[in-house]
C-alpha cells in the first residue's frame, strides 16, 4: 500500500513538473545601447556580446516539446535606445547547407528558413505586430488580430524597418532595426510587452518557439512570454509623405468611328500616415491609383448571387483588423459599380444608345485612424468619398446626354473594441453609407462579445445587428446569434445558432448573399499531435449545418461535412473529406419571392495529397466524385498545383482545375443580347438539365535578381461553358415537370436552346518588375493584358477555346509607377 502511494505521488510529481515546465513564463529584459549599429547581418558589434539573449527554443511541430539540439541552437539579441529596438539572431546549422533559402519577394515565406518576433504591446494577449527575416534578407510583416475563425494574420499589413542576413559555415545571422514609428504603445515609465519568438528550420519541418506552444491550447498569443523595456522610451513623432506618380497607356481595338483605341493618362497622389499620439495612427490616400492590382479571377456565375471578390489594393488590406470585425466590410463595395449601372438600358429612347458607362467609381480619397488605449481599448475610424458618375447617351442624330449612375457617395465605419482579461473581447461595429440626392442611406448597428474562461478551455459568443434603409419606406431588418464551444485540448467542440430576418440587408458596405434563414452549427474536432511511428499529427473534425427559412418557417438545408488530414514522416500530407446534404428547399434558385426549387440529395467523398513543399519540385492534388439524384447528376473535380524551383531565384509554378458536371439542374441565366431568362411570365419558370464544363489554367513564373528586385508574370485562361439539352417548369410544390407539347409560346421561347447556352473565355496576364529602392519606397512597371470573350455556341475542345481567345480582342496596358517614402524625422535630421 505504502508503495503504490509513493509511486502515485511521485508520477502526480513528475507531470506537474513537466506541466510547469511548459507553462512557465519566459521573461527577457532589455539592455539599452548607445551604439551606432550597421543592419549588415553580421553581428559583428561588441554591444551584441552583452545583449540578453533569449535561447532554449521548443518545438512546436512536428514533435511538441521537444527541445532544440546543441547543434542546431537558436540565439537571439534584443537591444534598445531612443529611436527603436534592435534585434540580433544566429540561427545555429550544422553546415551552410542545412538552410533553406529562396528569393520570393516581400511578404512570401517560400521554401525558407525563417525567424520572426512577435511584439503583443499591449499584452492583451489578443492583438500583435509580426517582423520576420529569411536568411536572404528578405523581409515579412503582420498584424495579428482575432476574427470569426480565431486568430489570424494579416500579411497585407506592412510597416518600414531595416534588417539584412549574413550565410555563416554553420547556419547564419541576421539583424532588424524596428524603429518606434513601427510600433504602437502606451506611455509609459516602462514597457512590459508580450513576446514571443519562432525560428523555422523548413529542410526538417521544425518550428520551433522561445515561448513554448501547446498545439492543442486556444490563442496564438495566449502562451506569449514578456519583454521588459525597464525605462521610459518616448516615442517620436510618427510622419511620413508617400508621394506617387504613374503614367499609364492603354490599347484597345474598338475600330470604331469617333473612339480611340489607345489612350494614355497620368496621375499623381500621396499616401499620408500621421501618428496622432503614441497609440493612434491616422492613414490617408489622396487621389489614389490602384490600376497595378492583380486582375481579378473573374468566373462564369450560374448562382443567383454576386461573385465576390478578393480585395487587391493595398489600402483596404492594410491594418484593417479593427474593421473587419462582425464581418462588414467588403471593401470592394468602394470604388465598385456604380448603383444605377445597371438601370442605363431602362432609360433609352428608341432611337438612342449607350456611348460609355462606366463600369467603376472612381475614389477621391480614403481615411483611416486605428489605434488601442492604455486601458486596451480598440477606436476605429474609416471614411471613404467616391466621385459622381455618369454613363453618356446618344441618339441617332449624335445628340449625347448624361445619366447619373452612381451620387457622390460617403462610407463611414466606427468600431470600438474593448480587449478583456482571458484573451476575450467585447466590440461595437457602425457602418453607414450616405448617398447625395435622392438614393437611399444605408446603416447597420452590430455588437458582439468573445468570452474566454481563465483556463482559456471554454468561449461564450454572441452578436447582434441592426441595418435600416432609408429611404422613401424606411426598412429595417435583425441579426442575431448565440455560440458555445470546448476550444483547448486534443477534443474540441463548437455549436451557434444564427437568426437571420427577411429585411436585414448590410450590402451598401458589407456582403452577405441571402437573408430570411436559421442557421444551427455544430462543429467536433479531435487532433492527435503526438507523433506516432508513421505520421507526425493527425486532424479530424466533422460539421453538422441544419437551416431553415425564417419567414415563413420551412425546412430549408441538412448538410454535412467530415475532414481528416495527416502528415506522414516524410512530410507528405494526406487527407480524406466528405461533403454531402439531404434534400432540401431552395427559397432563391427560381428568381422570384415565394417560388422553392426542391433541391436533391448529394454525396460527394474526396481527398488531397500534398508532398514536402521543401524540394525543388513539389505538388499539391485534390479531387472528388459527386452523385446527385436527380437526373442522375454526376459531378467531377479535380485540381493539379506543381511547382519546380529551378534555384533560390528562379521558380515556375502551374495550376490546373477540370470539374465537368453532367445532368446539372438549375434556372437558364439571362441572356442579355435577347433579353431571356427562365422567368417566361409570372406562373411560369422555366428550368433546364444542362452540362456544365469548367477549366482553369494559371501559370507562374518568377525571377529575383536580389531582395529589392523581382519579375513575376501570371497567366490564367479560365473557360466555362454550359449547354441546355432539355427544360422543364417548376410547379407549385417545387418539382420540374416536362413542358407541355402543345404549348407553341413556351416551345418558342426556348426553341432554339443556344439562347441559353453559355461559353465563356477569360484570359490574363499580369506581369510586374518591382524594385523596392529604399525602405518603403518603390519603383514598378506592369503589363496586364486581357480578353473576354462570350458565345452562345458551345466549343467543347480546350484548345480550340484557347485559340479563339487569342484571336479575339485584347486590351493591352502598361503602367509605370514610383513611389517614395519620405519620413518627416529623418528629412527634418538631413536638412
Amino acid at each position: 500500500m505504502t508503495k503504490k502511494f509513493i509511486i502515485t505521488i511521485s508520477l502526480v510529481l513528475f507531470y506537474s513538473l513537466i506541466s510547469s515546465a511548459q507553462n512557465t513564463l519566459n521573461q527577457l529584459t532589455a539592455k539599452r545601447t548607445t551604439a551606432v549599429f550597421k543592419i549588415d547581418g553580421k553581428l559583428d558589434e561588441p554591444e551584441w556580446k552583452n545583449a540578453p539573449v533569449a535561447t532554449n527554443f521548443v518545438e512546436l511541430r512536428p514533435v511538441p516539446f521537444r527541445k532544440e539540439e546543441e547543434v542546431n541552437r537558436t540565439e537571439i539579441f534584443i537591444l534598445y535606445n531612443d529611436q527603436g529596438i534592435y534585434i540580433g539572431g544566429y540561427c545555429h546549422e550544422k553546415s551552410k547547407d542545412s538552410v533553406a533559402t529562396e528569393l520570393v519577394g516581400r511578404d512570401n515565406f517560400g521554401n525558407n528558413d525563417f525567424v520572426g518576433v512577435i511584439f503583443d504591446t499591449y499584452y492583451d494577449k489578443i492583438n500583435a505586430s509580426e517582423y520576420f527575416v529569411t536568411p536572404l534578407g528578405e523581409q515579412m510583416d503582420a498584424k495579428q488580430a482575432p476574427n470569426s475563425n480565431g486568430n489570424s494574420e494579416d500579411f497585407s499589413w506592412s510597416s518600414v524597418w531595416e534588417s539584412a542576413s549574413s550565410l555563416q559555415n554553420d547556419g547564419w545571422t541576421f539583424e532588424m532595426f524596428l524603429p518606434y514609428s513601427a510600433l504602437r504603445f502606451s506611455k509609459k515609465d516602462s514597457q512590459v510587452w508580450g513576446m514571443n519568438i519562432v525560428r523555422r528550420r523548413n529542410k526538417s519541418g521544425r518550428q520551433l518557439f522561445w515561448a513554448p506552444k501547446d498545439p492543442v491550447k486556444n490563442g496564438y498569443d495566449t502562451q506569449e512570454g514578456t519583454l521588459t523595456i525597464p525605462d521610459k522610451i518616448v516615442p517620436p513623432l510618427r510622419l511620413s509623405f508617400s508621394p506617387y506618380l504613374s503614367v499609364y497607356a492603354n490599347n484597345y481595338p474598338y475600330n470604331q468611328p469617333g473612339v480611340k483605341n489607345s489612350a494614355y493618362a497620368v496621375n499623381g497622389g500621396m499616401d499620408v500616415k500621421y501618428g496622432i499620439n503614441e497609440s493612434f495612427t491616422l492613414d490617408a490616400t489622396l487621389v489614389p491609383d490602384f490600376g497595378q492590382v492583380q486582375s481579378d479571377n473573374q468566373v462564369l456565375n450560374l448562382t443567383p448571387f454576386e461573385t465576390k471578390f478578393n480585395e487587391n489594393r493595398s489600402f483596404f488590406t492594410e491594418g484593417t483588423e479593427l474593421f473587419n470585425k462582425g464581418n462588414l466590410f467588403y471593401s470592394r463595395r468602394i470604388g465598385g459599380t456604380p448603383l444605377h449601372y445597371y438601370d442605363v438600358s431602362g432609360e433609352l429612347s428608341a432611337n438612342e444608345h449607350i456611348v460609355k458607362n462606366p463600369v467603376e467609381t472612381r475614389l477621391l480619397n480614403a481615411t483611416k485612424i486605428s489605434g488601442r488605449t492604455k486601458g486596451k481599448l480598440g477606436i476605429g475610424f474609416f471614411n471613404a468619398l467616391s466621385q459622381p458618375t455618369y454613363a453618356t447617351i446618344e441618339d441617332d442624330n449624335g445628340k449625347a446626354r448624361k445619366i447619373e449612375t452612381g451620387p457622390l457617395t460617403n462610407y463611414n465605419i466606427i468600431v470600438l473594441n474593448q480587449s478583456l482579461k482571458n484573451n476575450s473581447s467585447v466590440t461595437l461595429v457602425n457602418t453607414s453609407v450616405i448617398r447625395k440626392g435622392k438614393d437611399y442611406d444605408a446603416n447597420v448597428t452590430a455588437g458582439l462579445f468573445d468570452l474566454y474562461d481563465k483556463k482559456n478551455r471554454f468561449n461564450f459568443n454572441g452578436n447582434a445587428y441592426m441595418s435600416t434603409l432609408f429611404g422613401p419606406a424606411n426598412t429595417t431588418g435583425y441579426k442575431y446569434g448565440l455560440g458555445v464551444g470546448k476550444v483547448s485540448g486534443n477534443f474540441n467542440a463548437q455549436t451557434y445558432m444564427q437568426v437571420v430576418d427577411d429585411k436585414f440587408n448590410p450590402n451598401d458596405l458589407g456582403i452577405q448573399f441571402f437573408n430570411n434563414y436559421t442557421e444551427n452549427y455544430v462543429y467536433l474536432g479531435y487532433s492527435v499531435t503526438k507523433p506516432h511511428k508513421w505520421y507526425n499529427t493527425w486532424y479530424n473534425n466533422f460539421n453538422l449545418t441544419y437551416d431553415r427559412q425564417y419567414m415563413p418557417n420551412a425546412y430549408k438545408t441538412f448538410q454535412y461535412n467530415y475532414n481528416g488530414n495527416v502528415q506522414l514522416k516524410n512530410l507528405w500530407g494526406i487527407g480524406l473529406f466528405l461533403n454531402g446534404s439531404l434534400k432540401g428547399n431552395d427559397f432563391y434558385e427560381a428568381r422570384v419571392n415565394g417560388r422553392v426549387y426542391k433541391t436533391p440529395a448529394f454525396f460527394a467523398p474526396g481527398v488531397s495529397v500534398q508532398s514536402n513543399n521543401s524540394k525543388k519540385y513539389f505538388i499539391n492534388f485534390t479531387t472528388y466524385y459527386g452523385l446527385t439524384d436527380l437526373f442522375n447528376s454526376r459531378e467531377f473535380y479535380a485540381d493539379f498545383n506543381h511547382t519546380l524551383r529551378f534555384s533560390n531565384k528562379f521558380s515556375v509554378s502551374h495550376f490546373i482545375s477540370l470539374n465537368p458536371i453532367s445532368n446539372n439542374a438549375g434556372f437558364p441565366t439571362a441572356n442579355s443580347d435577347k433579353g431571356l431568362d427562365g422567368r417566361y411570365d409570372a406562373n411560369t419558370i422555366l428550368f433546364g438539365r444542362r452540362d456544365r464544363m469548367t477549366i482553369e489554367n494559371r501559370l507562374n513564373f518568377k525571377y529575383s535578381f536580389n531582395n529589392k528586385m523581382y519579375v513575376t508574370m501570371r497567366v490564367r485562361h479560365y473557360v466555362s461553358s454550359v449547354n441546355y439539352k432539355q427544360f422543364y417548369s417548376l410547379n407549385s410544390a417545387g418539382n420540374l415537370d416536362a413542358l407541355p407539347a402543345n404549348n407553341s409560346g413556351i416551345n418558342q421561347y426556348i426553341a432554339n436552346n443556344k439562347y441559353f447556352n453559355n461559353n465563356v473565355n477569360i484570359f490574363n496576364i499580369d506581369m510586374v518588375y518591382s524594385w523596392r529602392f529604399a525602405p518603403g519606397s518603390e519603383f514598378n512597371i506592369v503589363w496586364k493584358n486581357g480578353i473576354n470573350t462570350f458565345e452562345r455556341d458551345v466549343v467543347n475542345n480546350y484548345f480550340k477555346n484557347f485559340n479563339n481567345t487569342l484571336s479575339a480582342p485584347q486590351n493591352n496596358s502598361v503602367s509605370i509607377k514610383m513611389l517614395y517614402y519620405i519620413d518627416y524625422l529623418r528629412l527634418r535630421k538631413k536638412g
